[in-house]
């Protein structure tokens, strides 16, 4: 039974993540985290969670708690998941990190805490997600600049990172089936009097309101026709299993830093 902690615990994806784990057949909820001043810290994080008194207390002293347990999944905050990829990689453990809208200076970090901890990091966790990457990547290699890429995505109105991590994710593969940099061809704003698109670049579109999970779209429009890829996330359970999954994989890994297509043996190349 792998131990898993849920960082953050009490929001949304941390009463999911709970809910999942306690009814998996392979894990077990060994511990929360909620940051310090938090009104949850000290409470039972089933009841939390919604599924009764587990035994479990929430807490706000990460490193207590991750040195008892196999791994933490966290779905948090660039700071949060940054300081925690530190205490992970000190107590030698699984970090999965969910988490989105990370500055240069936290992957460098998240990179070196590497070298200890076995962290898999993904803009998406969920398996149609990733599967979808796959496609875009190769449909973009297949199609010349003669069709522009736009990546379309909307969120419920909380969240609070633009263009969201799974539509980067998805520009990424489609800059990787092009052979180009991202940065260098991402567009993630227009507003007056843009000038006409420029061949190459890869557009950008967010779209918030309401309580949608995630829907994302990846359009290819040449002349006189357009594919278009879609996803479309009906519950957050689908990113808490896809968490699950990576824990339960990568606990058997060397230290390093991976991503969900390494947890289910995606060829970026294919």
């Amino acid at each position: 039974m792998l131990k898993l902690v849920v960082a953050g615990a009490g929001g949304r994806m941390g009463q999911t993540l709970t809910r999942l784990i306690h009814a998996h057949a392979s894990c077990e909820v060994a511990g929360g985290l909620e940051p310090k001043g938090s009104p949850l810290v000290g409470k039972d994080q089933g009841a939390v969670a919604g599924l009764g008194e587990i035994g479990t207390v929430i807490s706000d002293d990460p490193l207590s708690v991750l040195v008892k347990a196999d791994a933490i999944i966290d779905f948090t905050v660039p700071a949060a998941s940054t300081a925690l990829a530190g205490i992970a990689a000190q107590a030698r453990i699984v970090h999965v990190i969910g988490t989105t809208g990370f500055s240069p200076t936290d992957e460098a970090a998240i990179k070196a805490a590497s070298h200890h901890a076995r962290i898999v990091k993904s803009g998406n966790m969920s398996l149609g997600v990733n599967l979808l990457a796959a496609i875009v990547r190769q449909v973009a290699a297949s199609l010349d600049e003669s069709f522009d890429i736009e990546v379309l995505e909307m969120h419920h109105r909380h969240k609070v990172d633009a263009p969201s991590g799974t539509a980067l994710l998805l520009g990424h593969a489609a800059a990787d089936g092009r052979d180009i940099d991202l940065e260098k061809h991402s567009v993630r704003s227009r507003d007056g009097h843009t000038g006409a698109r420029k061949d190459g670049d890869i557009g950008f579109a967010t779209l918030r309101g309401g309580s949608v999970v995630g829907d994302h779209t990846v359009m290819f429009a040449g002349q006189s026709e357009r594919i278009e890829l879609s996803h479309k996330a009906e519950s957050r359970d689908i990113f808490a299993t896809g968490a699950i999954k990576a824990a339960l994989w990568a606990y058997d890994q060397k230290p390093g830093l991976y991503s969900m297509t390494d947890v289910l043996g995606i060829n970026p190349t294919s």
